[in-house]
Protein backbone atom coordinates (compact mmCIF):
# COMPACT_ATOMS: atom_id res chain seq x y z
CA UNK A 1 0.00 0.00 0.00
CA UNK A 2 0.94 3.78 -0.20
CA UNK A 3 0.93 6.77 1.80
CA UNK A 4 -1.76 8.74 1.71
CA UNK A 5 -0.86 12.45 1.97
CA UNK A 6 -4.08 13.05 4.25
CA UNK A 7 -3.97 10.22 6.13
CA UNK A 8 -0.37 9.85 6.99
CA UNK A 9 1.31 6.89 6.69
CA UNK A 10 -0.06 3.40 6.02
CA UNK A 11 -0.31 0.60 8.45
CA UNK A 12 1.64 -1.89 7.62
CA UNK A 13 -0.46 -5.12 6.50
CA UNK A 14 -0.27 -7.74 9.99
CA UNK A 15 -1.57 -11.48 9.37
CA UNK A 16 -5.38 -12.58 10.44
CA UNK A 17 -5.79 -14.05 13.67
CA UNK A 18 -5.36 -17.89 13.65
CA UNK A 19 -6.36 -19.51 16.67
CA UNK A 20 -5.25 -23.41 17.30
CA UNK A 21 -7.37 -25.82 19.40
CA UNK A 22 -5.96 -29.18 20.36
CA UNK A 23 -8.34 -31.85 21.61
CA UNK A 24 -7.41 -33.01 25.19
CA UNK A 25 -7.54 -36.96 25.64
CA UNK A 26 -10.58 -37.58 27.44
CA UNK A 27 -10.81 -40.60 30.01
CA UNK A 28 -13.83 -42.30 31.12
CA UNK A 29 -14.39 -41.71 34.49
CA UNK A 30 -14.76 -45.11 36.30
CA UNK A 31 -18.12 -46.85 36.55
CA UNK A 32 -19.39 -46.63 40.10
CA UNK A 33 -21.66 -49.23 39.64
CA UNK A 34 -18.90 -52.40 39.57
CA UNK A 35 -19.35 -52.37 35.75
CA UNK A 36 -16.53 -52.64 33.56
CA UNK A 37 -15.77 -49.45 30.79
CA UNK A 38 -15.97 -51.60 28.28
CA UNK A 39 -19.24 -53.29 29.27
CA UNK A 40 -20.66 -49.57 29.24
CA UNK A 41 -18.87 -49.45 25.48
CA UNK A 42 -21.24 -52.05 24.70
CA UNK A 43 -23.90 -51.20 26.56
CA UNK A 44 -24.37 -47.52 24.32
CA UNK A 45 -23.48 -49.59 21.32
CA UNK A 46 -26.57 -51.66 22.09
CA UNK A 47 -24.89 -54.86 23.13
CA UNK A 48 -24.94 -57.36 26.41
CA UNK A 49 -21.87 -57.88 28.40
CA UNK A 50 -21.32 -60.61 26.97
CA UNK A 51 -21.38 -59.06 23.14
CA UNK A 52 -24.43 -60.08 22.07
CA UNK A 53 -27.47 -57.62 21.10
CA UNK A 54 -29.76 -58.23 23.75
CA UNK A 55 -32.49 -60.91 22.71
CA UNK A 56 -36.01 -59.51 22.29
CA UNK A 57 -39.40 -60.38 21.23
CA UNK A 58 -39.32 -58.60 17.77
CA UNK A 59 -35.75 -60.65 17.31
CA UNK A 60 -36.69 -64.15 18.72
CA UNK A 61 -40.17 -63.35 15.72
CA UNK A 62 -37.46 -62.90 13.54
CA UNK A 63 -35.69 -65.79 14.26
CA UNK A 64 -38.64 -68.31 14.16
CA UNK A 65 -39.96 -67.07 10.85
CA UNK A 66 -36.27 -67.35 9.21
CA UNK A 67 -36.60 -71.20 10.51
CA UNK A 68 -39.88 -72.14 9.22
CA UNK A 69 -39.79 -70.60 5.64
CA UNK A 70 -36.48 -72.51 5.56
CA UNK A 71 -38.53 -75.40 6.43
CA UNK A 72 -41.12 -74.94 4.23
CA UNK A 73 -38.34 -74.00 1.56
CA UNK A 74 -36.95 -77.41 1.77
CA UNK A 75 -39.88 -79.73 2.00
CA UNK A 76 -41.17 -77.74 -1.28
CA UNK A 77 -37.70 -78.58 -3.14
CA UNK A 78 -37.69 -82.22 -1.95
CA UNK A 79 -41.44 -82.78 -3.05
CA UNK A 80 -41.22 -80.69 -6.68
CA UNK A 81 -38.00 -82.83 -6.99
CA UNK A 82 -39.32 -86.54 -6.17
CA UNK A 83 -42.82 -85.05 -8.07
CA UNK A 84 -40.69 -84.44 -11.41
CA UNK A 85 -39.05 -88.02 -10.79
CA UNK A 86 -42.24 -89.91 -10.91
CA UNK A 87 -44.11 -87.21 -13.29
CA UNK A 88 -45.34 -89.53 -15.83
CA UNK A 89 -45.72 -92.54 -14.43
CA UNK A 90 -49.32 -93.40 -15.70
CA UNK A 91 -50.23 -93.59 -19.13
CA UNK A 92 -53.58 -91.60 -20.43
CA UNK A 93 -53.92 -92.55 -24.01
CA UNK A 94 -54.36 -89.05 -24.14
CA UNK A 95 -58.33 -89.11 -22.66
CA UNK A 96 -57.99 -86.38 -20.06
CA UNK A 97 -59.64 -82.99 -20.18
CA UNK A 98 -58.08 -79.87 -19.72
CA UNK A 99 -58.27 -77.54 -16.99
CA UNK A 100 -57.14 -74.36 -15.14
CA UNK A 101 -54.35 -74.42 -12.88
CA UNK A 102 -55.12 -75.48 -9.29
CA UNK A 103 -55.77 -73.74 -6.90
CA UNK A 104 -57.11 -71.11 -8.91
CA UNK A 105 -59.97 -73.33 -11.18
CA UNK A 106 -61.65 -76.29 -10.48
CA UNK A 107 -59.63 -79.85 -11.22
CA UNK A 108 -61.33 -83.18 -11.45
CA UNK A 109 -58.84 -86.26 -10.60
CA UNK A 110 -60.02 -89.93 -10.46
CA UNK A 111 -57.77 -91.94 -7.81
CA UNK A 112 -57.82 -95.01 -8.60
CA UNK A 113 -56.51 -98.06 -6.50
CA UNK A 114 -56.17 -101.70 -7.82
CA UNK A 115 -56.58 -105.26 -6.10
CA UNK A 116 -53.31 -106.46 -7.08
CA UNK A 117 -51.26 -108.02 -4.01
CA UNK A 118 -47.81 -109.17 -2.93
CA UNK A 119 -46.73 -112.31 -4.77
CA UNK A 120 -47.53 -115.25 -2.68
CA UNK A 121 -50.54 -113.68 -1.07
CA UNK A 122 -53.46 -116.07 0.44
CA UNK A 123 -56.17 -113.36 0.90
CA UNK A 124 -59.38 -114.83 -0.91
CA UNK A 125 -60.18 -112.69 -3.85
CA UNK A 126 -56.25 -111.27 -4.51
CA UNK A 127 -55.63 -111.14 -8.24
CA UNK A 128 -52.51 -112.53 -9.62
CA UNK A 129 -53.45 -111.56 -13.32
CA UNK A 130 -54.49 -108.41 -14.90
CA UNK A 131 -56.04 -106.38 -11.65
CA UNK A 132 -59.04 -104.66 -11.43
CA UNK A 133 -59.77 -101.45 -9.95
CA UNK A 134 -60.14 -101.75 -6.41
CA UNK A 135 -61.70 -98.58 -5.61
CA UNK A 136 -62.48 -95.61 -7.25
CA UNK A 137 -62.79 -91.68 -6.30
CA UNK A 138 -63.34 -88.70 -8.21
CA UNK A 139 -62.15 -85.64 -6.06
CA UNK A 140 -62.84 -81.84 -7.47
CA UNK A 141 -61.11 -79.37 -5.85
CA UNK A 142 -59.51 -76.15 -6.51
CA UNK A 143 -61.01 -72.46 -7.42
CA UNK A 144 -63.02 -72.57 -3.82
CA UNK A 145 -64.41 -76.32 -4.24
CA UNK A 146 -63.85 -79.16 -2.17
CA UNK A 147 -65.74 -82.44 -2.82
CA UNK A 148 -65.28 -86.18 -3.47
CA UNK A 149 -67.28 -88.83 -4.77
CA UNK A 150 -66.45 -92.68 -4.46
CA UNK A 151 -67.93 -94.99 -6.78
CA UNK A 152 -68.63 -98.98 -5.62
CA UNK A 153 -66.51 -101.40 -7.43
CA UNK A 154 -69.60 -103.00 -8.22
CA UNK A 155 -71.18 -100.86 -10.15
CA UNK A 156 -72.22 -101.93 -13.35
CA UNK A 157 -71.81 -99.68 -16.51
CA UNK A 158 -71.32 -99.92 -19.81
CA UNK A 159 -67.73 -100.46 -20.87
CA UNK A 160 -67.06 -98.76 -24.13
CA UNK A 161 -66.42 -101.54 -27.00
CA UNK A 162 -66.78 -104.14 -24.12
CA UNK A 163 -70.14 -104.04 -23.22
CA UNK A 164 -71.92 -104.15 -19.18
CA UNK A 165 -69.51 -105.03 -16.66
CA UNK A 166 -68.68 -104.10 -12.95
CA UNK A 167 -66.65 -101.20 -13.34
CA UNK A 168 -63.91 -102.34 -11.99
CA UNK A 169 -63.69 -104.51 -14.91
CA UNK A 170 -62.45 -101.46 -16.98
CA UNK A 171 -59.28 -101.28 -15.25
CA UNK A 172 -58.33 -105.24 -16.07
CA UNK A 173 -59.52 -105.09 -19.84
CA UNK A 174 -57.95 -102.00 -20.83
CA UNK A 175 -56.25 -100.25 -18.20
CA UNK A 176 -55.95 -96.39 -17.16
CA UNK A 177 -57.19 -95.20 -20.22
CA UNK A 178 -60.07 -97.67 -20.22
CA UNK A 179 -60.98 -96.43 -16.87
CA UNK A 180 -60.95 -93.03 -17.49
CA UNK A 181 -62.74 -93.23 -20.84
CA UNK A 182 -65.61 -95.37 -18.69
CA UNK A 183 -66.51 -93.22 -16.09
CA UNK A 184 -66.60 -90.03 -17.97
CA UNK A 185 -69.39 -91.63 -20.21
CA UNK A 186 -70.49 -93.30 -17.04
CA UNK A 187 -71.44 -90.09 -15.15
CA UNK A 188 -70.81 -87.10 -18.07
CA UNK A 189 -68.08 -85.64 -16.16
CA UNK A 190 -64.89 -84.12 -17.36
CA UNK A 191 -61.63 -85.59 -15.64
CA UNK A 192 -58.61 -83.60 -15.84
CA UNK A 193 -55.70 -85.70 -13.95
CA UNK A 194 -55.35 -89.30 -12.70
CA UNK A 195 -53.67 -90.55 -9.67
CA UNK A 196 -52.75 -94.26 -9.56
CA UNK A 197 -51.95 -95.29 -5.83
CA UNK A 198 -48.66 -97.22 -5.42
CA UNK A 199 -50.06 -99.60 -2.95
CA UNK A 200 -45.88 -101.20 -2.91
CA UNK A 201 -45.02 -97.48 -0.59
CA UNK A 202 -48.25 -95.93 0.20
CA UNK A 203 -47.45 -97.70 3.58
CA UNK A 204 -43.88 -95.67 3.41
CA UNK A 205 -46.07 -92.42 3.21
CA UNK A 206 -47.87 -92.97 5.80
CA UNK A 207 -44.87 -94.19 8.11
CA UNK A 208 -43.35 -90.81 7.08
CA UNK A 209 -46.11 -89.14 8.93
CA UNK A 210 -45.82 -90.85 11.91
CA UNK A 211 -48.63 -92.81 11.21
CA UNK A 212 -52.14 -91.53 11.07
CA UNK A 213 -55.23 -91.16 13.89
CA UNK A 214 -58.12 -92.67 12.16
CA UNK A 215 -61.79 -92.30 13.34
CA UNK A 216 -64.50 -94.35 12.75
CA UNK A 217 -66.41 -97.46 13.09
CA UNK A 218 -64.90 -100.58 14.52
CA UNK A 219 -62.95 -102.82 11.89
CA UNK A 220 -62.25 -106.84 12.42
CA UNK A 221 -60.46 -108.00 9.40
CA UNK A 222 -57.44 -110.33 7.97
CA UNK A 223 -55.94 -109.38 5.16
CA UNK A 224 -53.49 -111.30 2.95
CA UNK A 225 -54.46 -114.25 5.52
CA UNK A 226 -53.70 -112.30 8.36
CA UNK A 227 -50.61 -112.18 10.71
CA UNK A 228 -50.24 -116.47 10.49
CA UNK A 229 -49.57 -115.89 6.48
CA UNK A 230 -47.30 -113.19 6.61
CA UNK A 231 -50.66 -110.44 6.31
CA UNK A 232 -52.40 -108.31 8.73
CA UNK A 233 -54.55 -108.62 11.32
CA UNK A 234 -56.88 -105.69 12.11
CA UNK A 235 -58.41 -105.06 15.39
CA UNK A 236 -59.98 -101.64 15.10
CA UNK A 237 -62.12 -100.52 17.89
CA UNK A 238 -64.83 -97.87 17.28
CA UNK A 239 -63.10 -94.87 17.98
CA UNK A 240 -59.78 -93.38 16.84
CA UNK A 241 -57.01 -95.57 16.67
CA UNK A 242 -53.65 -94.40 15.69
CA UNK A 243 -52.20 -96.66 12.71
CA UNK A 244 -48.96 -97.25 10.81
CA UNK A 245 -48.12 -97.47 7.06
CA UNK A 246 -48.95 -101.23 7.01
CA UNK A 247 -52.25 -101.14 8.62
CA UNK A 248 -53.83 -97.99 6.95
CA UNK A 249 -53.23 -100.24 3.61
CA UNK A 250 -54.83 -102.98 5.09
CA UNK A 251 -57.92 -100.73 6.40
CA UNK A 252 -57.87 -99.86 2.71
CA UNK A 253 -58.35 -102.80 1.41
CA UNK A 254 -60.96 -104.14 3.98
CA UNK A 255 -63.96 -106.30 2.13
CA UNK A 256 -65.41 -108.21 4.39
CA UNK A 257 -65.45 -106.35 8.52
CA UNK A 258 -66.88 -109.45 10.76
CA UNK A 259 -67.27 -106.33 13.28
CA UNK A 260 -70.09 -105.59 11.12
CA UNK A 261 -70.75 -108.25 8.86
CA UNK A 262 -73.58 -106.67 6.76
CA UNK A 263 -70.95 -103.63 5.84
CA UNK A 264 -70.69 -103.12 2.27
CA UNK A 265 -68.42 -101.40 -0.99
CA UNK A 266 -70.03 -98.33 0.16
CA UNK A 267 -68.92 -98.79 3.74
CA UNK A 268 -65.44 -99.43 2.26
CA UNK A 269 -65.51 -96.09 0.11
CA UNK A 270 -66.75 -94.45 3.30
CA UNK A 271 -63.63 -95.93 5.10
CA UNK A 272 -60.94 -95.38 2.62
CA UNK A 273 -62.21 -91.45 2.39
CA UNK A 274 -62.37 -91.15 6.29
CA UNK A 275 -58.56 -92.42 6.02
CA UNK A 276 -57.91 -89.52 3.38
CA UNK A 277 -59.02 -87.19 5.61
CA UNK A 278 -57.17 -88.85 8.46
CA UNK A 279 -53.98 -88.68 6.36
CA UNK A 280 -54.63 -84.87 5.63
CA UNK A 281 -55.18 -83.83 9.20
CA UNK A 282 -51.92 -85.39 9.77
CA UNK A 283 -49.93 -83.29 7.89
CA UNK A 284 -51.70 -80.45 9.08
CA UNK A 285 -50.79 -81.24 12.58
CA UNK A 286 -47.67 -80.14 14.64
CA UNK A 287 -46.12 -83.57 14.10
CA UNK A 288 -46.71 -83.63 10.48
CA UNK A 289 -44.71 -80.22 10.14
CA UNK A 290 -41.45 -81.57 12.19
CA UNK A 291 -41.58 -84.59 9.54
CA UNK A 292 -42.64 -81.80 6.76
CA UNK A 293 -39.81 -82.64 4.23
CA UNK A 294 -39.53 -86.49 4.90
CA UNK A 295 -43.72 -86.47 4.07
CA UNK A 296 -42.46 -84.04 0.73
CA UNK A 297 -40.64 -86.77 -0.52
CA UNK A 298 -42.47 -89.75 0.06
CA UNK A 299 -45.68 -88.42 -1.67
CA UNK A 300 -45.15 -88.38 -5.03
CA UNK A 301 -43.46 -91.56 -4.87
CA UNK A 302 -47.03 -93.29 -3.43
CA UNK A 303 -48.69 -91.89 -6.37
CA UNK A 304 -48.52 -92.66 -9.93
CA UNK A 305 -49.55 -89.87 -12.25
CA UNK A 306 -49.52 -87.96 -14.90
CA UNK A 307 -49.32 -84.86 -13.66
CA UNK A 308 -45.69 -82.76 -12.75
CA UNK A 309 -44.31 -81.27 -9.78
CA UNK A 310 -46.36 -77.68 -9.83
CA UNK A 311 -49.58 -79.23 -10.85
CA UNK A 312 -49.54 -81.97 -7.73
CA UNK A 313 -48.56 -79.29 -5.33
CA UNK A 314 -51.53 -76.97 -6.47
CA UNK A 315 -53.72 -80.29 -5.96
CA UNK A 316 -52.47 -80.48 -2.62
CA UNK A 317 -52.85 -76.58 -1.79
CA UNK A 318 -56.29 -77.05 -3.02
CA UNK A 319 -56.75 -79.40 -0.27
CA UNK A 320 -55.19 -77.33 2.06
CA UNK A 321 -56.96 -74.05 1.32
CA UNK A 322 -60.71 -75.49 0.50
CA UNK A 323 -60.99 -78.02 3.37
CA UNK A 324 -61.78 -82.00 3.37
CA UNK A 325 -63.86 -83.33 0.71
CA UNK A 326 -67.46 -84.16 1.96
CA UNK A 327 -67.89 -88.16 2.27
CA UNK A 328 -70.06 -88.83 -0.57
CA UNK A 329 -70.52 -92.85 -2.00
CA UNK A 330 -72.52 -93.00 -5.63
CA UNK A 331 -75.47 -94.57 -3.55
CA UNK A 332 -77.23 -97.73 -5.90
CA UNK A 333 -80.70 -97.79 -6.26
CA UNK A 334 -81.51 -101.43 -7.72
CA UNK A 335 -79.06 -104.48 -8.59
CA UNK A 336 -78.91 -106.37 -11.72
CA UNK A 337 -77.31 -110.29 -12.32
CA UNK A 338 -74.62 -110.47 -14.89
CA UNK A 339 -74.31 -112.76 -18.01
CA UNK A 340 -71.43 -114.46 -15.88
CA UNK A 341 -73.72 -114.85 -13.40
CA UNK A 342 -72.14 -112.25 -10.90
CA UNK A 343 -74.25 -109.83 -9.29
CA UNK A 344 -74.06 -106.07 -9.71
CA UNK A 345 -75.03 -102.94 -8.83
CA UNK A 346 -77.12 -100.13 -10.70
CA UNK A 347 -77.94 -96.41 -10.61
CA UNK A 348 -81.02 -94.98 -12.25
CA UNK A 349 -80.34 -92.24 -14.86
CA UNK A 350 -82.59 -89.69 -12.75
CA UNK A 351 -80.22 -90.67 -9.61
CA UNK A 352 -77.43 -90.37 -10.89
CA UNK A 353 -77.41 -87.61 -12.49
CA UNK A 354 -78.85 -85.57 -9.08
CA UNK A 355 -75.60 -86.90 -7.34
CA UNK A 356 -73.23 -85.96 -9.75
CA UNK A 357 -74.48 -82.65 -9.79
CA UNK A 358 -74.32 -82.23 -6.29
CA UNK A 359 -70.26 -83.65 -7.05
CA UNK A 360 -69.76 -80.88 -9.58
CA UNK A 361 -71.14 -78.36 -7.30
CA UNK A 362 -68.90 -79.02 -4.60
Amino acid sequence: MTDDPERGPAPSEAPPPYTRYRARPQFRRAPTDGRSMLGDLRQESGRSASGHKPITAGRVFKWIALAVGGWLALSLMLFLISAQIRAGDVNTGGTLDSAGPMPFSANTTLVLGSDQRPKGSKEAGANVGPSRADSIMLMRVGGGQSSALSIPRDTVVNIPGHGLNKINAAFAIGGVPLMISTVKAYLGVSINHVILVDFANFPGLVDAMGGVDYTGPCVFAKINGGYANGGVTLHIKRGTTHLDGKQALALARVRKNTCHPSQDDLDRAKRQQLLVGAMKSQVLSIGGFIRLPLIAWNTPTALKTDMGGPTLLGLFTSLGLFGTPAQKVLKPDGAITLPDGGAGLTVSPASKRRQVKQFENG
